[in-house]
């Protein structure tokens, strides 16, 4: 007899689903376990992403703010207009993008790829034009 109850599962289940449901009875109503006052979902919604957008905000900034060394200026400026000057001194020469769609299709092990767009310039490279030989082009 012994034996049996050591063995049978659902004689062994029982006390556990007996304590179980004696936890869930004792636990009380709904309003004795969560609290019916304070802030609605919609206000802690609210500040949560208020105070987490603050802190992104906040740490964006930070980050803009690296220490500079001594006599270094702001070179944001100077680093924009020297790009603005290469680009208008050495313009780029055209060089059409084509855009070529391969079909599914299988591997050579036989895996399925799916079809896909694939842009690539129509020369191997870029060309750049000497300064003034781009001028009455356009």
């Amino acid at each position: 007899m012994i034996q049996a109850i050591r063995t049978n599962p659902l004689v062994r289940g029982w006390p556990l689903c007996l304590f179980m449901l004696a936890g869930c009875s004792a636990m009380g109503d709904k309003e004795s376990i969560l609290p019916q006052e304070g802030a609605t979902m919609k206000e802690v919604y609210d500040a949560h992403f208020k105070h987490s957008s603050l802190r992104h905000h906040q740490a964006q900034v930070n980050r803009g703010m690296g220490s500079a060394g001594v006599g270094d200026g702001n070179l944001a400026g100077f680093t924009r207009e020297a790009n603005t000057e290469i680009q208008s001194q050495f313009p780029k020469l055209q060089n059409p993008s084509l855009v070529m769609y391969v079909f599914p299709h299988l591997t050579a092990t036989g895996q399925p790829v799916p079809g896909y767009a694939t842009p690539f310039t129509m020369y191997e490279k870029t060309e750049y034009a000497l300064p003034g030989e781009t001028e009455g082009r356009r």
